[in-house]
């Protein structure tokens, strides 16, 4: 392989490499936890835009399982954006020997 097809090359795989990190930040992800009980949402840069939860979720005496379904539906979220992520570098780099980009 030539230096300046090689060269090339790199510089069309950056530009899509530009183009999936804006597509990514540009979706959010959506997850919950108990059954509904807890729902997030994120974007794309891993920023927590919403939350909702459900009164019935709320017990003054248990704020600990409250706490567990928030941070589980949080981390759930972050799980798909990273997924997401992974896929796009994976879909990218695809038949290049190349060491993880994430």
């Amino acid at each position: 392989m030539n230096m300046q097809k090689m060269l090339k090359d790199l510089q069309k795989m950056q530009s899509k490499m530009v183009k999936a990190q804006n597509d990514l930040q540009a979706q959010s992800f959506e997850a919950e936890a108990g059954g509904g009980m807890v729902k997030v949402v994120i974007n794309g840069q891993g920023i927590l835009t919403s939350i909702k939860i459900n009164p019935d979720a709320v017990d003054k005496d248990d704020v600990e399982a409250l706490e567990d379904l928030v941070m589980a539906a949080i981390n759930a979220a972050n799980k798909k954006k990273d997924d997401s992520s992974k896929a796009s570098m994976d879909e990218l780099t695809q038949g290049m020997n190349i060491p993880s980009l994430m």
